[in-house]
């Protein structure tokens, strides 16, 4: 190895941000937001782990409508953008970068979660076979439900849909203070819905052929990188992922097109779980050729930095960044134990395990009560 050759540690430059290493910390949804607002708590929990070279917040709704989950952030309401600055600047104070992920879950919601029980938005008016985590309002405690039957969107309200995710990134960064936005078009919710033919039925421009299903995944990003800066935007993708009830029946060609078609537009980063989101590297019966992915954008010109995800150890991806097969690898349920998870991978010290019944719901345990190295 050559001095010349990066590692998990180098400092890389990802589109407007400097950043101090090559390790992110995956977003992570953890229902401690409740009425969409973020908590002290929520603050001091990603301050925690400001050492990663970028911090990827849980997913945070562009709208009441995109909504999927209780006890979620939002960046639609004056409340959640005051409590969002509490949190990057907590970050910021510990030398921390921060994005935040917006995302519209589409049809993987449930009435009791919307406005006046209004259903679940969708390329196509079919229902997942998934789950969602609702709170009792007898009980008060959260747990899983199946979701909603959607409503097909209409044409015509696919513009408003764009202007959301545009009013949430310039809330994200010019009230919340966050260094950027990942646009999340990954794990089953709306961009993917309507990206993949198993989901989307639609017989209009935006339904059918390739071009068409990705439509509205790449007028978002166009828009989004418009209006704040495409060096301030990543994207999250998830080309053979089951999560949420999604799938593609050709998912190659799907993900090459829609990797040179974001090329030209000057984003922070590309963020790839490989595999099936939080479970095997590889999928039965669906195979993805994931450097011929990367390829396909880097061949277009895309300069963004290649962020892989899923499943990566601290051996496994100090191997992805030395043979340049990343550029940087994000972590999930490691930073949920581990808050410091930069200085216990250079230090090959061991790794707390997570305890996944604190995961969804809950308090300061298993949030923030994780110890450090001493």
């Amino acid at each position: 190895m050559t001095s010349a050759t990066p590692t998990l540690f180098s400092r890389i430059q990802a589109g407007d941000l400097q950043l101090a290493n090559r390790i992110a910390m995956a977003p992570l949804t953890r229902n401690r937001s409740p009425n969409a607002i973020p908590l002290a708590i929520t603050a001091k929990y990603y301050a925690q782990r400001a050492s990663a070279g970028l911090l990827i917040t849980e997913g945070t709704a562009i709208d009441p409508f995109a909504q999927g989950y209780a006890d979620v952030p939002g960046l639609y309401d004056t409340e959640q953008l005051d409590g969002w600055k509490k949190v990057t600047e907590a970050v910021h104070e510990r030398g921390g970068k921060i994005v935040t992920q917006i995302w519209h879950v589409g049809r993987i919601s449930h009435v009791d979660l919307l406005p006046e029980s209004h259903p679940p938005l969708g390329p196509s008016a079919i229902q997942a076979n998934t789950r969602t985590f609702v709170i009792d309002k007898a009980t008060g405690k959260g747990h899983f439900v199946p979701v909603s039957k959607p409503r097909e969107l209409k044409l015509e309200e696919l513009p408003m849909i764009v202007h959301s995710y545009v009013q949430a990134a310039r809330n994200a960064v010019e009230t919340a203070g966050f260094d950027g936005v990942e646009i999340h078009a990954a794990n089953g919710y709306l961009l993917e819905q309507f990206l993949k033919d198993g989901a989307n039925k639609r017989s209009d421009d935006y339904g059918g052929s390739i071009p068409n299903r990705a439509r509205l995944l790449l007028e978002v990003t166009r828009a989004v990188a418009d209006a704040i800066g495409g060096g301030k935007v990543g994207i999250r993708l998830s080309p053979v992922t089951p999560a949420n009830d999604i799938v593609d029946s050709h998912p190659q060609p799907v993900y090459d097109y829609v990797a040179k078609k974001l090329a030209p537009l000057g984003l922070a980063f590309i963020h790839v779980i490989e595999g099936a989101t939080g479970g095997p590297r590889e999928v039965e019966g669906r195979p993805f050729d994931y450097a011929q992915f990367k390829n396909s954008y880097r061949q277009a010109g895309g300069k963004g930095v290649w962020m892989v995800n899923n499943g990566y150890d601290g051996d496994m991806a100090a191997k992805a960044i030395a043979s340049g097969q990343a550029d940087m690898v994000a972590f999930g349920k490691l930073y949920i134990a581990n808050p410091d998870l930069v200085e216990r991978l250079r230090e090959k010290a061991p790794l707390n395990a997570w305890d996944q019944t604190t995961f969804y719901g809950g308090g300061e345990h298993g949030y923030i009560d994780y110890p450090k190295l001493a």
